[in-house]
């Protein structure tokens, strides 16, 4: 789980529900100074929220890019169904699509952090005219590690029977076993517990599943019609390193290892992110910087 270290927005940042034909998703909406060099479409991962990407906002902004992050269905501040049936990968990509059209920039780079890399890429295959590129942030070409797997799969026999806080109790006990872990502020923390109880049940269910299950894509990956960019951490857990690597290298991607960030480095290596994800924006298209 990403845990945002401040929920301060930037200046300039609107939160607000995004109108789509496919329904309101939530969104924090940062606008730069004067006119915008593109527009992105920030993508949570699994247990996360739009606010994951809280920290990124501010340092795109600054070199000149619209950034929007945003809740998918069911997810925190997004209203979805309670059926399991109504998250699957075809339905989260065709939102992905609606939103990044809803945005009315033409085509967009989407960024997609853990599981939300494979709805991002999902998005791009049956869109690929939405998006001016795809960057996967620590999502890797299939399903998660053994050790993220037996999590997962703990939490979706836990969820249709246990009470909600139970739930949230030992999922916040397991968090804190991670030698990596460091307590929340008094307002993340309380920030932690209303995402937690407001995003659907069927949607952890239904997402945690496609973690557990899903096939190896390099070669969908790799087919994909627009610019690709892999970033990861190189302390990054939920995939392994090489892996990571592989599918860089498998399909000739551009290729961002940021020293000392683990699974988020998009929360806590914001600066450093944000100056590869712009670099690498800069490649894809020269003429839109001359705006």
């Amino acid at each position: 789980m990403s845990k945002p270290r401040s929920l301060v927005l930037p200046p300039r940042t609107r939160a607000y529900p995004l109108p789509t034909p496919r329904g309101h998703f939530a969104v924090l909406d940062a606008e730069p100074l004067g006119s915008a060099l593109g527009t992105a479409l920030l993508i949570p991962g699994y247990t996360g929220s739009k606010e994951d990407f809280i920290g990124l906002l501010e340092p795109l902004t600054r070199a000149g890019y619209r950034a929007v992050a945003v809740d998918g269905r069911g997810q925190h501040e997004s209203p979805g169904p309670r059926r399991v049936s109504g998250y699957t990968p075809r339905t989260l990509a065709e939102d992905a699509v609606a939103q990044a059209t809803a945005l009315g920039d033409g085509p967009v780079h989407v960024v997609g952090h853990s599981f939300g890399g494979l709805v991002a890429r999902s998005a791009v295959r049956i869109a690929p005219h939405a998006f001016r590129s795809l960057t996967l942030l620590a999502s890797g070409p299939g399903h998660v590690g053994p050790e993220q797997r037996a999590k997962i799969r703990l939490l979706r026999a836990a969820l249709p029977v246990l009470p909600a806080p139970v739930v949230w109790a030992v999922t916040r006990w397991l968090d804190s076993r991670d030698p990596a872990y460091e307590p929340d502020t008094p307002d993340v923390a309380a920030f932690l517990r209303e995402r937690w109880f407001n995003t659907r049940r069927a949607q952890l269910i239904a997402t945690g599943r496609q973690l557990r299950t899903e096939p190896d894509r390099t070669e969908h990956i790799a087919a994909l019609p627009v610019p690709l960019h892999i970033a990861y951490g190189d302390e990054e857990t939920v995939w392994t390193i090489e892996e990571l690597a592989a599918l860089a290298r498998d399909t000739d991607a551009r290729h961002t290892v940021i020293a000392g960030a683990a699974h988020s480095p998009n929360v806590t290596h914001p600066e450093l992110l944000a100056t590869a994800l712009t670099e690498f924006w800069l490649t894809t298209a020269p003429a839109e910087h001359t705006a």
